[in-house]
């Protein structure tokens, strides 16, 4: 039996992804709105109610106005900052920990995760409840994206420059009021106490990220070492088919945040200079792929009962 599946905002670059990976599938029936009907409230309460699946990928506000316009038993994947920190709903990331995924199949409302957030809460959370790094402790994280990671606006200021006003910058820094949207994310699926200083940074490059965690071994407490971090994650993520964990032995002299593209992979590596006791952990991750359209396709799998790499 099919899964009728709405893809609520399919113009946006997340949900353009999404639908040219479920076009083809056939137990996937997607509906589709003409132009004039996308925003027409009555045309997407009708959309939202009809399909088993909606994803939703949305401004915030928007995102909100959907949920509320269903009044049925569809299945919500929200790919929007909307309810990623909210209580009631799921976070959509079926590694995050052991027994995950089945609280997922159980949940009719589950936020897919952001790009950075993704990347940083895979290396927090189990360095956090492996009692590695103490909840409290002063979390600094810096990242690097791809332009496509900020959507349409962005895409279109880099790739059309003298249109928008733009210097043609090769890379900058923005929310320099230490404030980005993934803040709360981070902060609660990462089990942190207070929010971590995040410093993320967009490179003249359509996608590809790079997240990096910065540690001082000999500040945390009982001094573990970097094989430690690496036993810890490795051991949480072990076996999984989209999130790895590089050998620590494997040392290269740089990391392409461009590594990962056109897959559904995280990867992180365990960088450490154990004479000076510092660690970073790094991920590398596709901000279009696990970082958005592909864990939402991996999350619609898993409740549908598919495969989870179908079509990805």
């Amino acid at each position: 039996m099919k899964t009728t599946v709405f893809i609520d905002g399919e113009v946006g670059t997340t949900g353009l992804q999404i639908n040219e990976r479920l076009a083809s599938r056939e137990d996937i029936t997607l509906i589709h709105l003409e132009e004039g009907a996308r925003k027409d409230l009555a045309a997407r309460k009708v959309a939202l109610n009809d399909a088993d699946v909606a994803i939703l990928c949305l401004p915030d506000d928007a995102a909100r106005e959907s949920v509320s316009l269903i009044d049925g038993d569809t299945l919500v994947i929200d790919a929007s900052t909307a309810h990623r920190a909210v209580e009631g709903w799921t976070y959509g990331f079926p590694e995050y920990e052991k027994g995950h995924r089945d609280i997922m199949r159980a949940s009719s409302r589950i936020s897919n995760p952001g790009c950075y957030a993704i990347t940083a809460v895979a290396m927090l959370h189990p360095l956090v409840t492996g009692g590695l790094i103490p909840s409290d402790y002063p979390v600094t994280i810096n990242a690097v994206s791809g332009y496509s990671g900020g959507g349409k606006s962005l895409i279109e200021t880099f790739e059309n420059p003298a249109e928008n006003n733009h210097t043609d910058a090769t890379l900058y820094a923005y929310a320099l009021t230490l404030q980005h949207k993934h803040m709360p994310e981070i902060t609660r699926w990462g089990g942190l106490a207070r929010p971590p200083v995040f410093m993320p940074t967009v490179a003249n490059y359509y996608k590809g990220m790079l997240v990096q965690l910065p540690l001082a071994l000999w500040h945390l407490p009982g001094a573990p070492g970097a094989a430690d971090l690496h036993a810890a994650l490795a051991d949480h993520y072990f076996d999984e088919r989209f999130v790895t964990v590089v050998p620590l032995e494997e040392r290269g002299s740089t990391l392409n945040p461009e590594a990962l593209n056109g897959t559904n992979e995280l990867r992180l590596h365990v960088i450490h200079n154990d004479a000076t006791g510092q660690a970073v952990i790094a991920g590398v991750v596709d901000n279009l792929g696990k970082g958005a359209s592909g864990q939402a396709i991996q999350t619609l799998n898993l409740l549908i009962g598919a495969d989870e790499g179908e079509g990805l």
